[in-house]
């Protein structure tokens, strides 16, 4: 049964010539005209279906002319049965051979199919494995169906641990996603969010994911990686940024006030020679540049509009704090303490300025830190009736500056540009809030207190301060 489409042919021409030979030379009184099967057998699954009813017309023919018995019109009953079960026996091997060649097709087909998602799996498995961002899946659940290796080092689990965990375990905001079969649409976004690691250090999030429908239930799949060093390059350069900024207005003011110094040096001269100061015209223009310098001094610089301030969410941004500060700290083998209730309410304020005047006061305690023995800045925030506090506080050796002068622009001996306290405290007051210094507290400690966003003393603290509080670029 084996062989080409000419083999087959061949065979079967053999086998007809050889049957009709029998047929015609023997003689016993019996039609070998069954054998014919066999050929028809043969040439079924070469043949197309009228082919098969002409070679079964044949054998007919052939079974009937060598028939010992003659030709009657009674006997063409039989040579009808004989066409039928002939041309039956050859449609079914052709019916069969075609079924077989359809299955061969459907089976190398399927197997074609099969090695090439096999080779793209291959291809996608080795791709997440190898990538460098955090790659994982999640069900319907919010447990984490499969994860990549970079997922393990990011969240800082061990390896093949963080299957069967809850993604809002490590980050909440991608854990509220609804992931369920009814929901209305599918995600294909990406978001920045807090992430949290297994030792509980915090980093921030970029994530892109999607959620799509499977057999077996909706899943979600997300790749995230962490941006929190552009967040801290970004938000030291702003910090160093607007102390340059102001560090280059304030100078100019003092170059005015040096000016008016140098002509009173002048006008002072020339009234050392005078006899008397009657009438003196010098005399009185020195009067006059004194009340101007006067002015200048006390002259505070001043934005010509004030930063948006509105009612911002204070973990969120105490959360972008211990991001960027956590790993300086830790480089620094500075300890870190956190005292931050779990709920915060509002407070009103700016979210970018306010990140700022913490993150000057933290590096004021870094550089505090530097040669002290007990390396520690604690952070504590308190809610009160009206207001939030935040503390800040180290483990340094103090102030060296008298407390009346802490605030002032250019300290003597500051370690960096002798703005930053100054400014912080103009931001904050921008606010309706307050900085000062807490000299109670052993080492240096500095509280910001804050108002509740939408409380109705914020409109009287707002009041009284506008007539004072000066709004620092």
């Amino acid at each position: 049964m084996q062989g080409s489409r000419r083999v087959a042919l061949v065979r079967a021409c053999v086998l007809i010539a050889a049957i009709a030979l029998l047929d015609w030379r023997v003689d016993p009184n019996l039609s070998f005209g069954f054998l014919y099967l066999v050929p028809l057998i043969l040439l079924g699954p070469v043949l197309s279906r009228w082919q098969v009813l002409v070679a079964a017309f044949v054998c007919t023919f052939l079974a009937d002319f060598f028939d010992p018995f003659p030709f009657t019109l009674l006997a063409l009953p039989e040579d009808i049965l004989a066409f039928a079960a002939l041309s039956g026996a050859g449609l079914f091997s052709y019916e069969i051979a075609r079924n077989r060649r359809r299955e061969a097709e459907t089976l190398s087909r399927v197997e074609a199919e099969a090695a090439a998602r096999r080779e793209a799996e291959e291809q996608l498995e080795f791709l997440i494995s190898s990538s460098p961002a955090a790659i994982l899946t999640v069900g319907a659940d919010g447990l984490v169906l499969r994860a990549n290796e970079a997922a393990h080092r990011l969240f800082e689990v061990a390896p093949g641990t963080l299957p069967g965990k809850r993604i809002g375990r490590y980050v909440p905001a991608l854990g509220r996603v609804p992931v369920v079969g009814d929901a209305p649409q599918a995600f294909r976004t990406g978001m920045q969010c807090r992430g949290e690691r297994d030792n509980g250090t915090v980093f921030l999030a970029e994530v892109f994911f999607s959620t799509y429908q499977t057999p077996v239930g909706p899943r979600l799949a997300a790749l995230m990686v962490d941006v929190s060093e552009e967040l801290r390059e970004r938000e030291e350069f702003n910090l160093e940024q607007l102390l340059a900024g102001s560090r280059i207005l304030v100078g100019a003011v003092s170059h005015e006030i040096r000016n008016v110094c140098g002509a009173i040096t002048v006008i002072h001269e020339n009234l050392t020679r005078a006899r008397s100061l009657e009438g003196n015209k010098d005399f009185e223009a020195l009067g006059s540049l004194v009340e101007t310098l006067n002015s200048i001094a006390r002259m505070e610089l001043r934005q010509s509009t004030r930063p948006e301030i509105d009612a911002i969410d204070l973990a969120e941004t105490l959360d972008e704090l211990r991001i960027v500060l956590e790993p300086v700290c830790n480089e620094a083998a500075i300890a870190l303490a956190w005292s931050v209730p779990d709920e915060l309410p509002p407070v009103l304020g700016n979210r970018h300025r306010l990140l700022q005047v913490l993150l000057n006061l933290t590096k004021n305690s870094e550089r505090a830190l530097e040669r002290a023995e007990v390396r520690r800045i604690g952070i504590a925030v308190s809610v009160e009736a009206a207001a939030v506090s935040i503390r800040v506080t180290d483990t340094g050796r103090g102030l060296s500056s008298p407390a009346e002068n802490l605030f002032q622009p250019f300290q003597k001996g500051a370690d960096s540009t002798g703005l930053g306290l100054y400014l912080s405290r103009a931001f904050v007051r921008s606010f309706h809030g307050e900085l000062r210094h807490d000299p109670s507290v052993p080492g240096c400690s500095f509280v910001i207190e804050l108002p509740l966003a939408g409380h109705r003393e914020a409109e009287g603290q707002s009041a009284g301060n506008a007539n004072h509080t000066p709004v620092v670029a």
